[in-house]
């Protein structure tokens, strides 16, 4: 299995009902796109959650980290494991970081 299917079944929860919403297969797990826009995702390694220029300091939260394409470091995202998203409360508020960066790029 790619991503968590339980965790999947949660940001599901988490953002049902939001206009624009589609669903992508990315980075070997799955997208939620506003608007076309990537908010939120899951891979193996946790939620990744996309924060344009408030990834650099969201990294150094608790549980969160820079993701690595290869060698380098994806800007503009971080990955949030498990442990930090154990809660609906702590899954909802890093969707609502994601949900807001993506909200706030033009539709494509």
């Amino acid at each position: 299995m790619a991503y968590d299917e339980v965790l999947a079944d949660r940001v599901r929860a988490h953002l049902d009902g939001e206009s624009g919403l589609t669903r992508r297969k990315m980075f070997g797990g799955i997208a939620w796109m506003l608007d076309g826009n990537m908010a939120v995702g899951l891979m193996k390694d946790g939620l990744m959650v996309r924060l344009g220029e408030q990834a650099e300091a969201a990294a150094s939260e608790p549980h969160a980290s820079a993701p690595m394409m290869g060698e380098r470091p994806m800007k503009g995202m971080v990955v949030v494991a498990p442990e930090g998203v154990e809660t609906d409360e702590q899954l909802g508020a890093w969707i609502g970081r994601g949900a807001a960066v993506a909200r706030s790029l033009p539709p494509k």
